[in-house]
């Protein structure tokens, strides 16, 4: 189905459902911000970097930017190299291969969610939005830019 009325307090309206392959050029993906929690206590953070997945098209890929500088406003003591580490680990996993470890055998859609997968560390992923995307790897370059830079 590519359309669908919806009636809504005495009101039609149509909304438009979008599967893979059907929206012309352009795909639906999933995204979260990396964020960089260096005191859990205070829950202040530092948006660090994108993860974006993209089914239809088996992409799974992550860009980070790592602004020291606001890191160490909110934590003098943060370490930077290890955030750097686990931001590194991030782009790993995405690209798969050896340097991905165990999840190198996992396909994009596993590497995605693990990487997303709520967890009480330093670098922390954000909640997931969606959009439609008609290249997912610059669609990733734009978030960054967009969300982190």
């Amino acid at each position: 189905m590519s359309e669908r009325h919806i009636h809504v307090a005495g009101h039609v309206t149509e909304r438009h459902i979008t599967r893979a392959g059907q929206g012309g050029d352009r795909d639906v993906f999933e995204y979260a911000l990396l964020r960089v929690v260096p005191r859990v206590e205070r829950g202040e953070c530092v948006n660090a970097g994108v993860v974006v997945y993209c089914r239809a098209r088996a992409y799974v890929g992550a860009r980070t930017h790592l602004d020291e500088a606001r890191l160490l406003a909110l934590d003098p003591g943060a370490d930077v190299a290890g955030v750097r580490a686990a931001l590194g680990a991030v782009a790993r996993v995405c690209a798969g291969g050896e340097e991905a470890g165990q999840a190198a055998r996992d396909d994009a859609g596993r590497r995605f969610r693990w990487l997303i997968a709520p967890r009480s560390t330093v670098v922390q992923p954000g909640p997931v939005h969606t959009g439609l995307t008609a290249d997912p790897e610059v669609e990733t370059e734009r978030l960054l830019d967009l969300l982190v830079r």
